[in-house]
């Protein structure tokens, strides 16, 4: 069920960079959780920017292949914590398993095929 539109995806998308900005001063990452927090959201801003999509202004990345590399990104996002031995329950694992959860539901819902994705 592809409810969201690219344009809608994109409005998410500057969200999300917000979120992982902010995420360290908000919730109290530090150190590499901190670091990669301020990566993704930097990582994320240029993807978007650089997306053929209603949200982007250079237009030069496909949103299918945008998609994909979210897709990946939610993946290595869920299996973070395990990997880099997050404590449970510590703000850092809470992060990144939610932060992996909610960029793979976006993936599922968004229609990486809308009718607006070359629209401006």
């Amino acid at each position: 069920m592809r409810i969201l539109s690219p344009r809608i995806h994109g409005y998410l998308d500057y969200v999300t960079v917000a979120i992982f900005l902010l995420a360290p001063v908000l919730i109290g990452l530090g150190g590499n959780p901190a670091l990669l927090s301020y990566t993704l959201g930097i990582v994320h801003l240029v993807l978007t920017l650089l997306t053929r999509f209603p949200a982007g202004i250079s237009r030069i990345i496909p949103l299918v292949v945008h998609g994909l590399v979210e897709l990946l990104v939610a993946v290595a996002l869920i299996l973070l914590p395990f990997w880099a031995g997050y404590s449970p329950g510590s703000p850092a694992r809470r992060f990144y398993l939610t932060m992996g959860a909610v960029l793979f539901v976006v993936w599922l819902l968004t229609d990486y095929r809308g009718a607006d994705n070359h629209s401006t």
